[in-house]
């Protein structure tokens, strides 16, 4: 009887080898799906989209510095310091935070007493947030703020997000989620400036736990890439959407029937169903039937990028071709309200120019262009500066925290708030839509709006912002329609 060949040892060593082989890989694969993202000791406490809440308040919010006089519209506003104190008055368990700026608690010398107080008042909130037992986590792109180190040394926890090794670009995201239940997104940061000098504009949003689970993701996505210098490939479903421009929430907003949803850019930034900022903006412009209002501090249609030690610059049409296509092809009328300040790109004067040429000719067709304006204080260049940053509809409303600069979507994050109402306008004004409109309406109306003189003949004053003047009026029949002389 012929013995075991040889053979068989080899056999076997080689089926060893390779179950030795995929044990390893299977390991390999558990270990990129888990430490891509960590999703331990975070169970969102106990909400779920099944159970949470629906029926939802929402505020609008605003800074107005009190040196500009704005027409009366008769409804009233919360201030934007007591829309963050009334939400920070809410919190129980914890405070999620993330601003682009950290300068609350200026103590400069050249800083007027009385604009500087709400900022230290509200950073004093912060600082008092541990006493309470409540977590306060922040999210942030600084690396050397001191006001980050001394909320670190009373407890919060704060996580660092390195924009400039991810996308080449900036974190310009500005929201606070309160217990996973109360929300902010708006153009206000965590700056002395937008609660004294600059004109902002927000929302706050109260006991509403659906949207603000779906927000809270966005911060879990900050969170995770804390001192990471790259994006996972795969991450975990604690950070992907619940909510987008086509699966939106259904929610009770102050009793009335709407959708909302929130966004993201760069692309980068948006896991799995998440949706692009410019595809929300988009869809809301697409959605619109009669009417169209855009308050935005800078407008640029172009990209720029560095590219082999050189800067290449390009025309990035999705904003500015929606835009058109509303006016042109579908008869919508589109107001755009655009700050004019030291910063401005004398391009945008092309662009607007272009805009308002579309309805040369053509009847029912409206689009119109101005640029708000205060008169600057030297050493400030924030001094009365409009950094709203929205949209609103005759049936829906974009809250965010880009200016519509190509750029800023390509490289930047940011996040945006769409609510989109089941019933459009009320009479009696009771929507969310119809308080930002006024609001709007209010801005568009004032002395700081000044209409743009476009002939060829000022086509080469673009180029030099310097030769740039207000035309100021000086007759009380026109003070509310002087033009923007070039």
């Amino acid at each position: 009887m012929a013995g075991p060949t040889t053979q068989e040892p080899v056999k076997t060593q080689q089926k060893c080898i390779a179950i030795f082989a995929l044990l390893c890989c299977f390991t390999i694969l558990v270990v990129l799906i888990f430490s891509s993202v960590d999703i331990w000791g975070d169970d969102e406490d106990g909400i779920t989209e099944e159970n949470c809440s629906r029926d939802c308040r929402i505020v609008l919010v605003e800074n107005i510095p009190e040196y500009l006089l704005l027409p009366v519209d008769g409804r009233p506003h919360l201030p934007l310091s007591v829309g963050f104190h009334t939400l920070l008055d809410q919190a129980r368990r914890s405070v999620e935070v993330v601003s682009p700026a950290w300068d609350l608690n200026s103590w400069d010398m050249e800083t007027p007493p009385s604009a500087a107080k709400q900022g230290q008042l509200l950073f004093q909130r912060l600082l008092s947030l541990k006493s309470r037992g409540v977590k306060l986590k922040i999210a942030s792109s600084l690396t050397n703020s001191a006001e980050l180190k001394i909320l670190a040394a009373h407890n919060a926890e704060v996580h660092f997000v390195n924009m400039t090794a991810l996308t080449r670009g900036g974190l310009r995201s500005s929201f606070i989620i309160v217990d996973r239940k109360h929300i902010y997104i708006g153009s206000a940061d965590m700056n002395w400036r937008s609660l004294s000098k600059r004109k902002e504009l927000g929302v706050v949003v109260y006991n509403c736990s659906c949207l603000a689970l779906d927000l809270h993701r966005v911060f879990l996505f900050y969170w995770q890439l804390h001192e990471r210098d790259y994006i996972p490939s795969i991450w975990s479903k604690r950070v992907t959407a619940l909510y987008g421009k086509n699966d939106a929430l259904e929610l009770q907003l102050n009793t009335t029937d709407a959708t909302a949803y929130v966004s993201t850019s760069p692309e980068l930034f948006c896991p799995k169903d998440r949706t692009r900022d410019v595809d929300a903006i988009y869809q809301v412009i697409q959605s619109a039937n009669r009417f169209i209002f855009i308050s935005v501090t800078d407008y640029l249609p172009l990209v720029s990028r560095r590219f082999r030690g050189a800067t290449v610059t390009r025309y990035w049409s999705p904003l500015d071709e929606a835009i058109r296509e509303a006016v042109v092809l579908r008869g919508v009328r589109v107001r755009l309200l655009i700050s004019f300040w030291k910063k401005t790109h004398p391009l945008t004067f092309n662009f607007a120019t272009s805009l308002k040429s579309l309805c040369m000719q053509l009847q029912n067709c409206s689009l119109e262009v101005r640029f708000f304006s205060h008169r600057e204080q030297k050493d400030d260049i924030q001094h009365g500066l409009n950094h709203n940053k929205y949209m609103v509809t005759d049936n829906a409303v974009y809250i965010g925290n880009h200016d519509w600069v190509g750029s800023d979507f390509a490289i930047n994050a940011g996040v945006g708030l769409v609510v989109e109402m089941k019933n459009s306008l009320k009479e009696d004004g009771e929507t969310i839509l119809e308080h930002v409109k006024s609001a709007f309406e209010r801005d568009w109306r004032s002395r700081y709006a000044k209409s743009l003189q476009g002939s060829k003949d000022h086509q080469g004053k673009y180029r030099n912002l310097q030769q740039v003047k207000i035309h100021e009026e000086t007759k009380e029949e026109n003070k509310w329609n002087s033009p923007l002389s070039l």
